[in-house]
């Protein structure tokens, strides 16, 4: 599949590895390949397992809404995911050519996702 640019008027995060563009959810691939890897962060609210990771993800989405406020972000598309919302998978760019998903990565707010493997945010004592 060849990328797709998308403009949003409207860009906010929604944890740390989803974002909403002008009402559509998109999940962050991080640079990654979709389906085979990505980012993950912690899960929000009632969707976390702990309070650990209920607190790991207001962080890891407090630092994603930073790097979106920057002017000139660009947006590709890589492909559409298999959940019922059928969200675009993303890859974000800042106007230097950084990665914004590799950038929590790098940063430690996000961990690497590849299919069939759960992180724990719970017991795990890193990030």
């Amino acid at each position: 599949m060849i990328a797709e640019l998308y403009v949003c008027a409207s860009l906010t995060a929604v944890d740390g590895d989803t974002v909403r563009c002008d009402g559509q959810l998109m999940r962050l691939l991080g640079g990654g390949i979709p389906f085979a890897s990505g980012i993950d962060t912690p899960e929000i609210g009632s969707h976390a397992r702990c309070l650990k990771e209920r607190k790991l993800a207001l962080i890891a989405k407090g630092r994603l809404r930073e790097l979106l406020e920057e002017r000139g972000l660009r947006i590709e598309i890589k492909g559409i995911d298999n959940t019922p919302a059928h969200r675009p998978l993303v890859n974000i760019y800042t106007r230097d050519g950084r990665e914004v998903g590799s950038m929590l990565l790098a940063e430690g707010f996000a961990r690497k996702w590849r299919p069939r493997h759960k992180n724990d945010w719970c017991g795990d004592t890193s990030f």
